[in-house]
């Protein structure tokens, strides 16, 4: 499809989500990548009205590149739905089930898909008895956030509680999640295509939101530098977490691999970052594929949710 086909391109962007500054950033690049290739896209910063915002400029789709609730989750696609506008990227259903960590472990273990040993988290837990089960270091965790906002990484028993209270900032679902040792992997799923995979080495604790966004010394490895067959089984298993989710165009899913080399399922983005600190521009360059082109993968794909 040409670009001229595409019609007035509404790329929402910002939002009112914790990660409205990784977002906005996101949607530039995107924008700037659009308008390069001679799409009639326009920046839009979605609130409560932006249903009339995009009926009133005769918008004709929409480029999501919100991350995390409210742009992830599946309202705005719902809302999006309500207007019988194409969007990009995944679905409904699709968006919120891997914007919700708890429930893609339910459905990632009763399809066996291997996730980390987890626990759920209350104020009454018995924080002893969940580091007793799960082991130490742990992950603890908002249920329904992303970037990383909330996480901590305790190696200490008398440290639990501290953490849940972080977590529980975000989100009033909490979890407990084994810390798996070993290579930290991600692998980008391009409509039914799964790109090279990509291995993460930080200078911090783990990959959090400074290592993600603002350091310049972590390390993107792509070729990974794993065996080939670790390499065939994490791209095959990204496909088939995708797919169990019901997703659609395109997405990013995490892993770490233990000390044996078998992969665990972390969690899966459906609106991953875009920035220059992104893991999809990197895979896809790796795959061959610039950022326009990218992009532009991205945005005919719309039609296929038509």
């Amino acid at each position: 499809m040409k670009s001229k086909n595409y019609g007035k391109v509404a790329v929402l962007m910002g939002g009112p989500s914790a990660e409205r500054e990784v977002s906005l950033k996101s949607g530039a690049a995107v924008l700037a990548a659009l308008l390069r290739q001679g799409v009639d896209a326009h920046r839009v910063d979605p609130d409560s009205g932006v249903l009339q915002t995009l009926t009133r400029g005769k918008y004709d789709r929409a480029f999501i590149v919100l991350h995390g609730r409210w742009g992830e989750d599946g309202v705005i696609q719902g809302a999006l739905e309500t207007i019988d506008m194409p969007y990009t990227g995944c679905g409904v259903l699709a968006s919120a089930l891997g914007m919700d960590k708890l429930r893609c472990k339910y459905l990632w273990a009763g399809a066996g898909i291997p996730v980390p040993p987890y626990a759920v988290l209350t104020r009454g837990s018995d924080f002893g008895a969940v580091a007793g089960k799960l082991g130490l270091p742990m992950f603890i965790k908002p249920a329904r956030e992303g970037s990383s906002f909330g996480i901590t990484r305790v190696t200490r028993a008398e440290d639990l509680k501290a953490a849940y209270e972080t977590a529980a900032r975000y989100d009033d679902q909490v979890l407990a999640e084994q810390a798996i040792v070993g290579p930290e992997l991600t692998c980008v799923v391009l409509g039914d295509q799964a790109l090279p995979v990509i291995r993460i080495e930080t200078a911090t604790a783990f990959y959090d939101y400074e290592a993600k966004y603002v350091r310049d010394d972590t390390r993107y490895l792509c070729p990974a530098g794993i065996p080939d067959g670790l390499e065939q089984q994490v791209r095959k298993l990204a496909l088939e977490v995708f797919r169990t989710i019901d997703g659609r165009g395109w997405g990013r899913v995490d892993f770490m691999v233990d000390g044996a080399g078998l992969p665990y399922v972390l969690e899966v983005n459906t609106v991953p970052g875009m920035t220059d600190h992104s893991l999809v521009p990197k895979a896809a360059k790796a795959a061959g594929i610039d950022f326009d082109a990218l992009v532009m993968r991205i945005l005919e794909m719309s039609d296929d949710a038509r």
